[in-house]
C-alpha cells in the first residue's frame, strides 16, 4: 500500500469526487515503496499540483485530475480548453490540463536541477536529473471508448490518459500500475537512493526542512547550490504534520521524535492559511525554548501572527492586558507564580479576561503543565475553530507538577480521545548517545499501565544513526572537569563545529556560573543563561545553563560536568530528624529524578556527548562498567 501525504482522512473535505476516487486507488493499487502527495504547494513558486507520485526506480510523476464529463467540454486543443462553467452554464476558457500538468512538472524540474547530487554530472545529459519524470491527466469521468471518439487524443496524447474504466476498484494493480508507467520515458535512468529521495523532499517541500536549515538556500537564486548535508522530517513526521486537522490532538512523542518540528510547522501552516484575524498561540515551560521557537516564527515573517511565550509569560502578560492586578512581590518565586497563574484563572471564571482568544493552542512540553494550566489555555481555543495540540513526554517530566501525571486530558477539557499520536522513533540522537542516555535513565524507560487516556510510557527506539562514543572524563574536581571541556569544545570546533553548536548544561548555578567563567578565561565565546533574556539561539557562542532549561533545545555537540554530584540528591531531599523508610524513600525518589534530569540533558546531543563524572561516584562507575 502506497503512502499518501496527507492522510486520506485529512483531504476528503477538499478532494473533488475523482481526486477521492483516484487516491484511493493509488494507495491500494501501488506497492509500499510508493510515496504520494496530494495538493501539497511545491518549490518556489508553491504550485498546487492535484498529486505527484514518486518511485525509487519509476521516478517522478505529476497528475492533474479533472472532473469534467464529456458533455462539459466544448472545444480542445493542446493549450487551451472551452467547458461549461458548473456554476453558470455559460462557456469559459481555461488552460488545457495537459499544459497545466506541463507547467508544473517543468516547474518542479527546475527546482531539483539545483541540486548537482541529482543531475549527471558530464556527458549528454549533463544537468539533467537522473531519475525518470513525467506528467498526466486523469479524467475520472470519461471513458478511453469517449475519449477516442470525441478525438480528445489530439488534445491529449492517449498514453498520458488515464480515463473513467482504467481506475475502477476491480482493476488488477498490475494493470493499473503500467497505465501510469506507460507515461514515462522508455529509457532506463539511475535508481534514487533513500537520501537522494530526501533530498528531493527538501528541495520541493520546504516546509519538512528542519527549522535549522529553512534558510540555507534560497529559491529565488537560480545559482545556488543545495547544501551537501541535508535534515528532514521523516515520512511518518511528514504524513502528521500535514494531516492534522481541526479539533483536540495529543501526540505522545519520545526525545528527539520531531515533536517540536511538527508543531512549528503546525503553527506555520495555520498562520498562514489565516492570514488575518486571531493569532495562534505557542505555549511551553521553559523560557529558551520559547526564545527559539519565537525566533523561527520571526525568521519565517510570522512573529504578527504566530506568538511563542512560556507560560508564565504568557499568565502576566495576561494580566497587564486586561487590567487586573499582579501579584505582590514579596512572596517567594514559587508562591509568586502561582499566585499569577490563579489571578489568571479568577479573571477568566469572573468573566474579566476572554477566552477564544485565539485561533489556536499548541502546547509544547506538555508533561510540565500542571492539570489547571492546560484547563486554562484550553478554554483560550476559537471555539469556531476549536484548534488544540498538545506535545508531551512522559519521560522527560523533570518538574514536582509534571512527575507523573495522575489526571486525564478528559478532565481538564481536552477532549482528544481517538486523535491521539504515539511517535516512538528517536531520530535526534545517534545510537550511541541514545544508549548511553537508557542506560542512565534505568527502569525510567520502562513502559507501565496505561494511564486514563490509554497513553503508556514510551520507551525510545533508535533510527540507526551511528556516531562517536560518548566520551566520559574521569577527573575528580569540577574545575577540572570543567576546563578539560573547555579543551575538547576547542577541538570540537576546530573539526567544524560552530560555537553555537555546542552547549554545557550543568546541574546547579554554580556549576554552571565555573563552566562559563572557565570557557570566558580560555576565549571561548560563551554565553551564560542566568535567567529570561538571556538566551540568544541565533548568538555563535556557546551556550551554558542548567539541565532543566536546556529541554525541548538539541545541539551538536553537548557537554554534562559534575555528573557525580548527581547523586548526592538524595541526602540534599531529606530532612534531619526524619524515619530511616523516609529517609529510603526520599533518596529513591530523588536519585530518579537526578537520573531523569540526566537523561533529558542527555538526550540534547545530537552529535557528540562529554560526560564529567569521576569513577569513585556511583553515576561514574555505573558509566564506566557501561562503556567497558
Amino acid at each position: 500500500m502506497a503512502t499518501l501525504i496527507p492522510a486520506l482522512g485529512a483531504c476528503l473535505r477538499r478532494m473533488t469526487s475523482g481526486e477521492k476516487r483516484l487516491a484511493e486507488r493509488l494507495e491500494d493499487k501501488l506497492d509500499d515503496d510508493y510515496l504520494l502527495w496530494y495538493d501539497v504547494p511545491v518549490g518556489p513558486q508553491q504550485l498546487h499540483p492535484d498529486f505527484i507520485v514518486l518511485h525509487p526506480s519509476r521516478g517522478l510523476l505529476i497528475l492533474e485530475v479533472k472532473d469534467f464529463r464529456l458533455g462539459t467540454i466544448v472545444q480542445a486543443d493542446k493549450e487551451d480548453w472551452t467547458i461549461l462553467d458548473a456554476a453558470s452554464g455559460e462557456p469559459k476558457a481555461i488552460k488545457a490540463p495537459f499544459a497545466q500538468a506541463r507547467h508544473y512538472a517543468h516547474a518542479v524540474l527546475d527546482a531539483l536541477r539545483a541540486d548537482k547530487r541529482l543531475v549527471h554530472p558530464e556527458g549528454r545529459r549533463q544537468g539533467e536529473v537522473v531519475f525518470a519524470w513525467s506528467y498526466g491527466v486523469v479524467l475520472p469521468n470519461i471513458t478511453r471508448k469517449q475519449f477516442t471518439e470525441a478525438q480528445l487524443g489530439q488534445a491529449i496524447a492517449p498514453h498520458r490518459v488515464i480515463c473513467s474504466d482504467e481506475m475502477t476498484d476491480s482493476v488488477e494493480p498490475e494493470t493499473f500500475q503500467s497505465r501510469l508507467w506507460e507515461m514515462f520515458p522508455y529509457e532506463r535512468y539511475h535508481t534514487l537512493t533513500l537520501p537522494q529521495i530526501d533530498r528531493v523532499r527538501w528541495i520541493l517541500f520546504p516546509q519538512v526542512r528542519i527549522p535549522e536549515q529553512a534558510s540555507l538556500f534560497d529559491e529565488a537564486d537560480m545559482q545556488a547550490e543545495v547544501p551537501d548535508m541535508l535534515r528532514v522530517m521523516d515520512l511518518q513526521q511528514e504524513q502528521l504534520a500535514r494531516s492534522l486537522g481541526d479539533g483536540h490532538r495529543v501526540i505522545h512523542g519520545v526525545a528527539g521524535s520531531g515533536k517540536t518540528m511538527i508543531l512549528g510547522y503546525r503553527a506555520e501552516y495555520l498562520a498562514r492559511a489565516h492570514a488575518a484575524g486571531k493569532p495562534v498561540l505557542v505555549l511551553c515551560y521553559n523560557e529558551p525554548l520559547a526564545v527559539k521557537l519565537a525566533a523561527t516564527m520571526a525568521a519565517k515573517g510570522l512573529s504578527e501572527r504566530v506568538h511563542c511565550v512560556h507560560f508564565h509569560k504568557w499568565a502576566r502578560a495576561q494580566l497587564v492586558a486586561y487590567g487586573q492586578t499582579l501579584p505582590a512581590n514579596n512572596q517567594s518565586q514559587d508562591a509568586f507564580f502561582a499566585d499569577m497563574v490563579q489571578r489568571v484563572i479568577n479573571g477568566v471564571d469572573r468573566g474579566h479576561i476572554p477566552t477564544g482568544q485565539y485561533l489556536a493552542v499548541l502546547i509544547d512540553e506538555g508533561h510540565d503543565f500542571a492539570p489547571e494550566w492546560l484547563k486554562l489555555v484550553t478554554q483560550m481555543v476559537d471555539p469556531t475553530t476549536n484548534s488544540l495540540l498538545v506535545l508531551y513526554d512522559d519521560a522527560q517530566s523533570i518538574y514536582e507538577r509534571g512527575r507523573k501525571k495522575n489526571f486525564s486530558f478528559k478532565s481538564v477539557g481536552i477532549q482528544a480521545q481517538g486523535r491521539t499520536t504515539i511517535l516512538k522513533i528517536n531520530y535526534r540522537n545517534t545510537r550511541q548517545i541514545l544508549q548511553t542516555a537508557n542506560a542512565i535513565a534505568g527502569d525510567l524507560l520502562t513502559a507501565e499501565d496505561r494511564d486514563d487516556d490509554g497513553i503508556p510510557l514510551v520507551k525510545p527506539v533508535s533510527c540507526g544513526r551511528d556516531g562517536p562514543e560518548p566520551i566520559v572524563i574521569n577527573l575528580p574536581t569540577l574545575p577540572e572537569q570543567a576546563a578539560r571541556i573547555a579543551e575538547l569544545l576547542q577541538g570540537a570546533h576546530a573539526d567544524g563545529f560552530a560555537w553555537g553548536d555546542m552547549a554545557v548544561l550543568c546541574r546547579t548555578e554554580k556549576i554552571r556560573d565555573l563552566c562559563a567563567s572557565t570557557l570566558y578565561k580560555r576565549g571561548i565565546p560563551v554565553q551564560n543563561r542566568r535567567g529570561p533574556g538571556d538566551y540568544d539561539p541565533l548568538a555563535n557562542s556557546v551556550k551554558v545553563m542548567t539541565m532543566k532549561v536546556s529541554k525541548g533545545l538539541e545541539f551538536p555537540v553537548v557537554a554534562i560536568p559534575g555528573v557525580e554530584r548527581l547523586e548526592h540528591m538524595g541526602a540534599e531531599a531529606t530532612e534531619p530528624g526524619e524515619g530511616a523508610s523516609a529517609q529510603s524513600e526520599a533518596e529513591a525518589q530523588a536519585r530518579r529524578e537526578a537520573a531523569r534530569v540526566l537523561y533529558v540533558a542527555a538526550t540534547r546531543a545530537t552529535q557528540r556527548l562529554l560526560i564529567g563524572a569521576n569513577d569513585h561516584s556511583q553515576f561514574g562507575k555505573s558509566l564506566y562498567a557501561w562503556f567497558q
